[in-house]
């Protein structure tokens, strides 16, 4: 087995930012390797565009995946990992990442890195390194059996520029019995934000906004301001502040965005455990003393609400 296989995820046939993100990380490493690079993608979706980013072939499995279903999804995407012979598969660490990619190694009896924020070439093979400990750590994860699958954290790698050229498209069918599954409803997301897991920018608030009100008064607005998404602190959550699908940290979402502004967050363990990857981490605190601004690029000791808005400003000036 040999080559590198990316998952290229869509939404509506409009590829996902971790679908080039993936191939370029997945291009150069190839390259190191003097292997290929192809892709799948699941349902209707442009394949042949995938080409532009140094995938030779693309495995189209054919099929509705409008609606997820984990065993449809792990069905369809050993179908194209047989039919590729790929010896490393990447995939992105969302949700379909921690649902069906690890029973897609179990199936394939393989092994998996997970939560991967850096890969490289060595000795022949792809090598994975993921954080540990809430980022005190870090391990590099070598997988003996093949394919090694890995799974990578948004926004670890840079954008490619796209090129010229188009990828070949074949063709995969697959069995599939069904789960059981019955689709009852379907719903629309009300906040049209990108989500915390993919957001280049997220804008964080803590306890320290005292209500909704003022969270929505002060966090959305700046958060707005810089194109970014809006997280909270499990505090704030527990609080009512903000929605638990805002929540950062151990209980909530992990995210590695570029830049990550922490607004009235003391810094607790639980938190640090889903940001402390980010690049950039700007901190405003009044307390000097918060165990935050050990973990920061940027720190900003004052009140968050006389500087939030002054940030806010700025911004929509800027931007």
């Amino acid at each position: 087995m040999s080559g590198i296989l990316v998952f290229a995820a869509h939404e509506g046939g409009t590829f996902q930012k971790t679908a080039t993100e993936l191939l370029g990380k997945g291009k150069e490493l190839a390259d190191a390797l003097g292997t290929t690079l192809s892709a799948v993608v699941l349902g209707d979706a442009p394949a042949a565009d995938l080409g532009q980013y140094g995938a030779s072939t693309v495995y189209q499995v054919q099929g509705d995946f409008s609606s997820y279903d984990t065993l449809q999804v792990v069905a369809a995407l050993k179908a194209a990992i047989d039919a590729s012979d790929a010896g490393t598969f990447l995939a992105p660490s969302n949700y379909l990442g921690k649902d069906a990619i690890p029973r897609l190694t179990a199936r394939l009896r393989t092994g998996q890195g997970s939560e991967c924020t850096d890969l490289r070439a060595e000795d022949g093979k792809v090598v994975g390194r993921r954080p540990l400990y809430a980022g005190k750590a870090f391990a590099d994860v070598h997988i003996a059996r093949s394919p090694a699958i890995f799974t990578v954290r948004p926004n670890s790698f840079g954008q490619p520029a796209a090129g010229a050229g188009a990828a070949e498209v074949q063709s995969v069918a697959f069995e599939f019995a069904g789960s059981g599954l019955t689709l009852t409803e379907r719903r629309k997301p009300e906040n049209t934000a990108v989500d915390l897991t993919e957001a280049e920018r997220i804008v964080s608030g803590g306890r320290s906004l005292k209500s909704k009100e003022q969270f929505d008064d002060v966090i959305r607005p700046l958060a707005t301001a810089l194109n970014a998404t809006a997280g909270a602190s499990r505090a704030a959550v527990d609080a009512g502040y903000a929605p638990h699908g805002d929540q950062v940290g151990q209980t909530g979402k992990t995210v590695n965005p570029v830049l990550y502004i922490a607004c009235g967050i003391s810094g607790a363990i639980q938190h640090l455990a889903g940001m402390r990857t980010s690049k950039v981490i700007v901190a405003i605190n009044k307390d000097a003393e918060a165990p935050i601004f050990e973990h920061t690029t940027y720190g900003i000791v004052d009140d968050l609400f006389d500087v939030c808005p002054i940030l806010t400003k700025e911004f929509e000036a800027a931007l």
